[in-house]
């Protein structure tokens, strides 16, 4: 059972919360699909944040917590990980999947990332995988981030970069807006999937931050599946942005909607299956 918001807690907050707990069965049938799609790019960014064995590193906005299981694997028995989300119920389950697969030294705690009631100075390493793009205010979240950081700490992030170059999300986003008689959005609005993808604003937000020694880096993390439907399929079971839309159309228009995204994604398909481009930036910086 999801954990009662308090009373002085914001709409938006409560709204996330509510969201991460209706994704928690998703993300545990998907984690298989997840690690294959971002796998390569979370090992990029534990480099790139210098998690290294022994470290004691900060998970910000973990969700479900399949990166936590890749930072616990490389700090080893010696390091030591606290995975933070809005929501205590994903973290509960992040929990017991640290402990199904032998990690011992992954802790969990429920905190706004903007806010992260953790003492100064505190971690080694900081990252965030694909959240801090959601933040309504990301540059108060990089400063949390650089202020629980030890001197010379690393930090890296990973989020979308600019609609064109992600394709199969934007016309997700697009057909699911059109079905549900919504106006086309600023992508790079506050938030948004994109919010963080425009040229140099994530460098920009970073030096904001006080933080140092930043660095992006695009990397192509294609989605590859049999078909465009497993894809679509996938999508529907999330319990994302997209997900949330379409869910609110009554049942004949949502297949629709779903029908009309598996067309125009097909066009994604090839000879050895369905591969779907995505482009991601990770910017890593130093305190």
């Amino acid at each position: 059972m999801a954990a009662k918001p308090s009373a002085s807690e914001p709409a938006a907050q409560t709204a996330t919360r509510q969201q991460l707990n209706q994704m928690e069965q998703a993300w545990n049938d998907g984690a298989p699909l997840i690690k294959r799609w971002l796998g390569e790019a979370t090992l990029a960014m534990l480099s790139m944040a210098n998690v290294k064995p022994g470290a004691h590193v900060l998970d910000v906005a973990a969700g479900a917590g399949g990166q936590t299981l890749d930072i616990a694997e490389r700090v080893g028995p010696r390091g030591f990980v606290l995975a933070n989300d809005l929501s205590p119920d994903i973290l509960r389950f992040a929990k017991r999947q640290a402990a199904a697969a032998g990690h011992q030294n992954v802790e969990i705690l429920a905190s706004d990332g903007e806010n992260l009631q953790i003492e100064d100075a505190r971690f080694d390493a900081v990252v965030c995988r694909m959240s801090l793009m959601l933040f309504l205010d990301p540059l108060q979240g990089l400063r949390e981030m650089k202020r629980v950081l030890k001197p010379d700490g690393g930090v890296c992030t990973m989020v979308f970069s600019a609609p064109d170059n992600n394709p199969c999300v934007a016309t997700l986003m697009s057909i699911a807006l059109q079905h549900a008689g919504l106006a086309a959005r600023d992508p790079y609005q506050p938030g948004g999937l994109f919010s963080l993808g425009k040229l140099g604003l994530i460098d920009d937000l970073f030096s904001q931050a006080g933080l140092r020694a930043i660095a992006t880096t695009r990397i192509a993390a294609p989605f590859k599946l049999p078909t465009a439907r497993d894809y679509v399929d996938f999508v529907r079971a999330s319990a994302g942005l997209v997900a949330q839309i379409v869910q609110r159309l009554e049942p004949a228009k949502a297949q629709a909607a779903w029908a009309d995204m598996e067309q125009a994604l097909s066009r994604f398909e090839t000879t050895d299956g369905w591969v779907g481009p995505n482009e991601l930036l990770l910017t890593a910086a130093r305190r």
